[in-house]
């Protein structure tokens, strides 16, 4: 048997085509090239807690981040690397700032990948042709990863600010180094906390060379401030085809990140749509409790092992249709719902026995695709 998912017979078309970057090997997650864009977040851990640090990378797995990357700001840190590097199950990139000498630490630990911040480690440009060595041994990429809040002082005397022309000539400068000696495994970020500075200077370096870029915004903010702040930058760039891997950077626990992360990519289609909550704003026309049942119905479906649309609407005037759309829905009206599934109303319950019935019909829907083994994904979820 055969379940529509109530998706288009072939999917949408992206609103640019993908910028043909390098790609480079983080682990066992490519990036750039034609690879998928991928998801990273970072650990607020202290390093050198291990096991609180291997904990947050598990959480962090389990809610869908692809790269992990850890701060390295002294030696206890750098100690802990390869028993963190070794038992996670994601890759971790070692995040340096200050001390160079860590850079060695994290590619000797078996990281998968160095972040340096060139504008805050001391004669960095003088330790280029090491670095570039060591990291080519162990066949591990570098991300030069500028930022507004540490530019190069040089850059900021030239510039007179952290705009995206400093940005750019910042990060291009650093792989001019490195190209200097024949490495180019390279990723590039230019973070900035302002979304319309920090889409300038993603555009130029777009424009100016083809190494894979690491989007962010730096200190976007709390969640609610930073996840605006993320959509509107990264939903320019993604548009454009610009960006190859991304980071949400939230004053909130990782596994938030992540979620906005994954979001972003599947409303621009550039993963499959997971459990996606679309609830309308409610009306003077709704005759039921639309915000009690779209919580109640997200809540009950999550972590469904299966891609699945289902429509939960508030009132008469669009519910039947867009509830007859999907695979599994409901229209709302006095107190109410009627349940269709695959366009056919197959019950008239109460209110009470909405969120119930509408569970237990996906329940039995995801176990008619896992026995057809149509089961592709993660649960889609549409709520109308």
């Amino acid at each position: 048997m055969t379940v529509s998912l109530g998706l288009p017979a072939t999917p949408p078309k992206r609103l640019a085509p993908r910028r043909r970057s390098r790609q480079v090997r983080v682990g066992d997650v490519l990036v750039g090239g034609d690879a998928p864009v991928s998801v990273q977040s970072m650990t607020t851990t202290k390093t050198a807690d291990v096991d609180a640090t291997l904990q947050q990378i598990a959480e962090l797995t389990a809610s869908g981040c692809q790269i992990v990357r850890v701060a390295v700001p002294d030696t206890d840190d750098a100690e802990a690397l390869p028993q963190i590097a070794r038992k996670s199950k994601i890759p971790v990139i070692a995040d340096i700032h200050f001390q160079p000498r860590y850079v060695f630490a994290a590619i000797d630990a078996g990281c998968a990948a160095v972040r340096v911040n060139p504008g805050n480690i001391k004669k960095f440009d003088d330790r280029v042709a090491e670095i570039a060595k060591a990291a080519s041994a162990a066949g591990i990429p570098i991300r030069i990863g500028v930022n507004a809040g540490s530019l190069d002082k040089r850059l900021l005397e030239k510039y007179g600010r952290p705009n995206a022309d400093a940005l750019v000539e910042s990060a291009l400068w650093e792989c001019s180094l490195f190209e200097e000696h024949g490495f180019r495994d390279i990723k590039i970020s230019v973070k900035h906390n302002d979304p319309v500075v920090m889409i300038s200077a993603y555009r130029k370096l777009a424009a100016a060379c083809d190494y894979p870029l690491h989007l962010g915004v730096t200190e976007a903010g709390p969640t609610f401030q930073g996840t605006i702040k993320s959509s509107v930058a990264f939903g320019a760039l993604l548009a454009e085809g610009i960006g190859d891997t991304i980071r949400v950077s939230l004053s909130a626990p990782p596994a938030e990140e992540v979620k906005v992360g994954i979001q972003i990519l599947e409303s621009l289609g550039l993963r499959q749509r997971s459990l996606e909550i679309v609830s309308c704003p409610s009306c003077g026309r709704a005759q039921v409790d639309v915000y009690r049942l779209a919580n109640e119905v997200t809540a009950g479906l999550e972590g469904l092992p299966v891609p699945l649309r289902v429509a939960v609407m508030g009132c008469v005037v669009n519910g039947p249709g867009e509830a007859r759309e999907a695979d599994l829905g409901v229209a709302s009206g006095n107190g109410k719902g009627q349940i269709f599934v695959r366009g056919q109303v197959v019950r008239t319950v109460p209110e009470s026995q909405i969120v119930e019935t509408l569970i237990d019909e996906a329940l039995r829907i995801a176990d008619e695709m896992t026995a057809a083994g149509t089961v592709g994904g993660t649960p889609e979820v549409s709520v109308f």
